[in-house]
């Protein structure tokens, strides 16, 4: 932090300093006459300087020796006004060693405690009480609220949406919906969850999502309908005509575009399809209260099917006991997939014939990017000194240790099939055998009934990693995104670890590096990569930190 300085401060030291040795020093314009007269006078001894500073403090007073009025009266006056200034500074130490010692009022479970001052120890597994009880959430709905709905009759009319990819992706295409129906006074039909192409998977909204509890909580902000309409009869033409679609929105965009652009077909069309609906609502320009709404849908209205919830806790209750007593847990989104590694065009540790694998894989699905494949290496180069490459098992292994996190440690992986299998995890095993995944919590019996979807099992992973100690992730998504912004609205005392691996990738490159410099290097690049609060515009999104528009002072 910059130290500011009062320009009188330099003033001061020079007033405070020797004013004649100073002037011996530094001014020109001092005679020799002048010099050697004063060297002609003897120094005052030390009781001589002492007798002066105590007449120099009288002297402040209306009395002095040469005064003629000067008293024993006088002198009592000037003691007791010393006396008092010294009792004065007295009390004022103690009230301040009171204060910082003394407990303080805070809200603990909504009661109000007091709460003593004492300085928090690093901790491994949560943030610095101090630093998060600053914000609460409050995009909950208001009891009582009176509902802004128009009539029924007066709606703009219907809005349909495809939410496509995997859940998490379709979750923040359903908060968008809500939020775009919103802007333009339209009746929202329930959205579709769209098979993809990757995950395969025909999940409805009823399959994972609590329909009851999502439209009843939302029945004041926006209305929205189960089906179709009965009077429109060629259901199939929401899904492939292209006169009921509206295709060309851009990503992130403003408010005043729906307005503009949607609104009018709506009104004309009665109902209108939105695809693709990927990422096509802004953050930061649109209303303050729209932003609001999606944390309301996000963190209140989209509730998991009570079947989903009760096995995730029942997962995290093994997970608190693994040790015998209760115990913390740390949850790892470790995303090694193969698509991902491919996806990346990052360079890893492998074989010759492994790396030459990849290759013929990423020239299949990714031609227009692979092309001839020479520029590749120096692709990814460029982008592991960027932070952009997954981190593999064993660089998130030595990330950890390097933390301060003990062998010990449980950890709950939520990843698909690393890529590499058993050879690529084994470092990171063998530095934390502690290592478990839903499938070894649980038997074959209890999770037979969410392997219908696949969605379902991500769900799992979701609230596991959600209700986590300490959440760790390895490389962007939208699952890690939501997980950290969720722990943020709850009070950011959880831990949520993003690891900033740009500088990582550095140090791992570096040969001259010893540990005891590497474990300083984590420690301080990572003191404010905890998910403690921070300013949401432009650095982050709303999921990842709904600080600013879905949480107030506290």
């Amino acid at each position: 932090m910059v130290e500011l300085r009062h320009p009188s401060s330099s003033l001061g030291s020079r007033v405070a300093s020797s004013p004649m040795k100073r002037d011996e020093d530094t001014s020109p314009l001092i005679h020799d006459h002048f010099s050697q007269h004063v060297e002609d006078h003897p120094r005052h001894s030390s009781r001589d300087r002492e007798r002066s500073f105590w007449w120099q403090t009288y002297s402040f007073f209306p009395f002095s020796k040469d005064d003629p009025r000067f008293s024993q009266r006088g002198s009592r006056i000037s003691l007791f006004l010393l006396l008092f200034v010294a009792i004065a500074g007295l009390i004022s130490i103690f009230s301040i060693l009171h204060q910082l010692n003394s407990p303080y009022l805070c809200k603990k479970d909504g009661i109000v405690l007091h709460c003593p001052r004492v300085k928090e120890k690093p901790s491994l597994w949560e943030n610095p009480f101090s630093a998060t009880t600053s914000w609460k959430p409050c995009a909950e709905r208001r009891e009582g609220g009176i509902s802004d709905l128009p009539p029924e009759n007066e709606t703009s009319g219907y809005l349909f949406i495809h939410a496509e990819g995997g859940l998490n992706q379709q979750r923040i295409a359903i908060c968008n919906a809500v939020a775009v129906a919103k802007i333009m006074n339209a009746t929202l039909i329930l959205p579709v969850l769209k098979q993809d192409q990757i995950w395969k998977d025909q999940t409805k909204f009823e399959d994972i999502f609590d329909v009851d509890h999502f439209i009843n909580y939302l029945k004041d902000d926006v209305r929205i309908v189960r089906d179709i309409p009965e009077w429109f009869t060629d259901k199939s033409e929401l899904f492939t005509s292209i006169r009921r679609t509206v295709k060309n929105i851009p990503k992130y965009a403003p408010a005043q575009f729906y307005i503009d652009n949607v609104l009018p077909r709506i009104k004309e069309k009665k109902i209108m399809s939105l695809k693709p609906f990927v990422d096509r609502l802004g953050y930061d320009n649109v209303p303050p209260e729209i932003n609001r709404l999606r944390c309301r849908v996000n963190y209140h209205a989209l509730k998991f099917l009570p079947e989903i919830e009760q096995m995730s806790d029942l997962l995290v209750s093994r997970m608190r006991n693994r040790t015998g007593s209760p115990n913390p847990y740390m949850a790892l989104h470790l995303r090694f997939e193969k698509g991902m590694v491919g996806l990346s065009f990052c360079d890893f540790v492998g074989t010759r014939e492994e790396k030459a694998r990849m290759a013929e894989y990423r020239q299949k699905e990714w031609p227009r990017r692979y092309k001839n494949g020479t520029h590749l290496w120096q692709l990814a180069l460029q982008k592991r000194k960027e932070g952009r490459c997954p981190l593999e098992p064993g660089e998130v292994a030595v990330i950890l240790r390097a933390m301060g996190y003990p062998k010990e440690t449980q950890i709950y992986v939520a990843s698909g099939q690393v890529y590499g299998g058993q050879n690529r995890m084994a470092p990171l095993r063998n530095m934390f055998p502690n290592l478990v995944t839903k499938e070894e919590l649980a038997s074959k019996e209890e999770l037979v009934a969410f392997r219908k979807h696949v969605t379902s099992l991500a769900a799992l992973d979701f609230l596991v990693c959600l209700k986590s100690d300490v959440f760790v992730m390895t490389h962007g998504g939208n699952f890690a995104k939501l997980i950290i912004g969720a722990r943020r609205y709850v009070g950011h005392r959880q831990k949520s670890i993003k690891p900033d691996k740009g500088l990582m990738s550095k140090s791992f490159g570096d040969p001259y590096m010893g540990w005891a410099n590497f474990v300083e290097d984590v420690v301080i690049t990572h003191q404010t990569r905890t998910g403690l609060p921070e300013e949401t515009f432009p650095n982050y999104d709303l999921w990842e930190n709904p600080l600013t528009p879905c949480m107030c002072k506290a």
